[in-house]
């Protein structure tokens, strides 16, 4: 049996080695890429959404410039899922602490962090989907501005089943324009999450309602402290 050259067997080692840093390469600037890509474009559909609309034959959904949405519906959803929004770089240290002490993972979850699971991740509980998602929270709070972010998360946001974004949510619920809406509705909005499936803007429950009520609170003051001032028009 001949045996091979020793140069044979580096090269294809080196070869190998090169094929390997060649996927490295790719597998951090295709991540890059595509949030650069969205800073400027409108994404499409996420994993979420596009099972959803398979599941359901089809969606409900429309994009809408945040300048055309009420800046009432952004302080309104900052207050009900990430007060610190404005203030914090993607998480939120005193949250997670919180959730940890607590025994529970809801409300360490950033209004970034929920943008990076719905436009570029899919739905669970993984420690590869949460790796990632770390990381591309990552890039979005360095890529995109606070502005970007919110305007992002109101159009990806679900709202009812089959139900995304809010323009369709306000034209859904009470049959309005995003930039028409109420405080009340706007809080109603927000209260619906992150359940929406299991509530309702436009006939809330005692819960839905006493929850708007906190909101509509919140953002006030989230409005007069300062906290809402990276929102348009806050």
């Amino acid at each position: 049996m001949t045996k091979k050259p020793k140069s044979t067997q580096a090269n294809r080692t080196r070869r190998w080695l090169r094929r390997v840093a060649g996927c490295g390469v790719v597998l951090l600037f295709v991540p890059i890429y595509a949030v650069i890509l969205f800073k400027f474009f409108n994404p499409g559909f996420g994993f979420y959404m596009a099972s959803e609309a398979n599941r359901l034959g089809e969606i409900r959904r429309e994009w809408v410039a945040i300048e055309q949405v009420s800046p009432v519906m952004a302080r309104s959803a900052v207050a009900a899922e990430d007060a610190s929004f404005c203030t914090h770089y993607g998480f939120d240290i005193d949250a997670i602490r919180e959730a940890i002490e607590g025994g529970s993972q809801r409300g360490a979850s950033t209004i970034s962090q929920q943008v990076a699971k719905n436009v570029f991740l899919w739905h669970g509980r993984s420690y590869l989907r949460k790796g990632l998602e770390v990381g591309f929270t990552v890039l979005i709070e360095l890529i995109w501005s606070k502005e970007r972010i919110i305007e992002v998360y109101l159009n990806v946001a679900e709202f009812d089943e089959g139900v995304f974004g809010v323009k369709a949510a306000t034209q859904h619920y009470f049959g309005a324009a995003p930039n028409r809406i109420s405080a009340t509705q706007a809080a109603r909005l927000a209260a619906i999450l992150p359940n929406p499936k299991q509530r309702s803007a436009s006939k809330p429950s005692r819960f839905v309602r006493k929850r708007a009520r906190a909101i509509m609170s919140g953002a006030q003051t989230i409005f007069t402290d300062g906290r809402a001032d990276c929102l348009l028009n806050s």
